[in-house]
């Protein structure tokens, strides 16, 4: 019975192919755009999280005001190297310690120009931002102290502005003064979160100073941490010492704050993962769209059937056998948009994960799931029609015109 009622179901649905694939058409978009989002989602998320943990999963950055984004550090004073120093002394439990001072600028070599971000900062710097020199050196101890008219570049300088010939011990015209490469660094690739991360030039600190900024003030301290000690306990120390050396009373606010990289990341991947499920539920909508195609094209199925309806009942077939027929019917348009809107969406996670430059995580659970809940449309809304064809008067049907 079960096998006879699936033929029919297939045969009527071939009957009009046109119809039957508008039908599904709703479900095959919310099948697909539910995997996609969720897909891509999750391949966003994975993403921004590794950028964050490839500058150290126990690395702290400390910077002056109380909050983020413009006018978040307007009236707080700036760091000084010697917080640098005072932090890299007395506080047990740190690994590396580096300055930063950035500015954007137009760098120009060789009758080529291009616009990029001119780091101020310390050997240090490249450890704790997990940078490695492909050609050349990092600074020596005497030019970093001295401030020395010295840089290391990112592999996009190195491309853009001196082409295929060996940088290295070329000189850079940085705004007003000129440096000379001394090593150029391995290529990390495109940002998660946008950006590029070889599109830079850093210097010692000594020499932004002098010569970009021109006065000695430090925009953030970074920080790494010793994975053996309790980051908590060494975070609570550098504010002490901070607040120490800012002459800051009891009675007064932290005038600057400490970011943890692991705190950064997971906040991050939560609200992608939140973003996700919003636009993973916005996307189910179609699925329902879907289903109420399904069930007013069955529901015109009964009333163009009526007559075959009728004389099946009249010639003993049961109610429950009628209702099974339109229900299978139904489910199979749900299933078919289902396989559809997988395939669909496998095609569209994989073109759009490597258009955005994040990871494709093909998820079985959400494909299955997905599929799942196409179907389960199909009999949800194709009861309605299925028990409507069920309930009909044979006699009445017969008669239908």
């Amino acid at each position: 019975m079960w096998g006879n009622a699936f033929i029919l179901a297939l045969r009527q649905i071939w009957r009009n192919p046109m119809r039957s694939l508008l039908t599904v058409l709703g479900i095959v978009i919310g099948v697909a755009a539910v995997i996609t989002m969720v897909t891509v989602g999750n391949g966003a998320t994975q993403a921004v999280r590794e950028q964050i943990e490839s500058l150290g999963s126990n690395q702290l950055m400390i910077r002056p005001g109380q909050r983020m984004g413009p006018g978040g550090s307007a009236g707080a004073p700036s760091f000084k190297l010697e917080d640098v120093d005072a932090i890299a002394n007395q506080i047990a439990g740190v690994k590396a310690v580096a300055p930063q001072r950035q500015q954007s600028m137009t760098v120009v070599a060789q009758g080529r120009n291009w616009s990029t971000q001119v780091i101020g900062s310390s050997n240090q710097y490249f450890i704790l931002d997990n940078r490695q020199i492909r050609q050349g050196r990092y600074f020596e101890p005497q030019e970093e102290q001295s401030g020395a008219a010295v840089c290391v570049i990112g592999t996009t300088i190195e491309k853009e502005i001196f082409g295929s010939s060996n940088a290295v011990g070329q000189m850079l015209r940085t705004g007003q003064f000129s440096c000379r490469v001394v090593g150029v660094l391995e290529s990390k690739g495109q940002a998660a979160i946008g950006g590029d991360q070889d599109d830079l030039v850093v210097m010692p600190i000594q020499t932004f100073q002098r010569r970009v900024s021109g006065n000695t003030r430090v925009s953030a301290i970074l920080v790494s941490v010793d994975s053996q000690i309790d980051r908590a306990l060494v975070t609570e120390s550098i504010r002490l010492l901070m607040r120490e050396r800012r002459s800051l009373s009891d009675a007064d606010d932290d005038n600057f704050m400490i970011l943890d990289t692991e705190e950064i990341a997971r906040r991050v991947s939560s609200t992608t993962e939140i973003m996700t499920m919003l636009l993973g539920a916005v996307a189910a909508v179609s699925l329902v769209v879907g289903g109420i195609g399904i069930m007013n094209i069955m529901l015109v199925s009964v009333t163009e059937r009526t007559r075959e309806i009728g004389v099946r009942l009249a010639i003993g077939a049961l109610e429950r056998e009628v209702l099974m027929q339109f229900l299978i019917e139904a489910v199979v348009l749900g299933a078919m948009g289902g396989v559809l809107g997988v395939a669909i969406a496998f095609i569209g996670s994989f073109a759009l994960a490597a258009t955005m430059g994040v990871p494709f995580i093909f998820d079985p659970s959400i494909n299955m799931i997905a599929f799942l809940f196409a179907a389960l449309t199909g009999v949800i809304f194709g009861y309605f029609p299925a028990r409507r064809a069920a309930q009909l008067d044979p006699i009445e049907a017969v008669r239908h015109e």
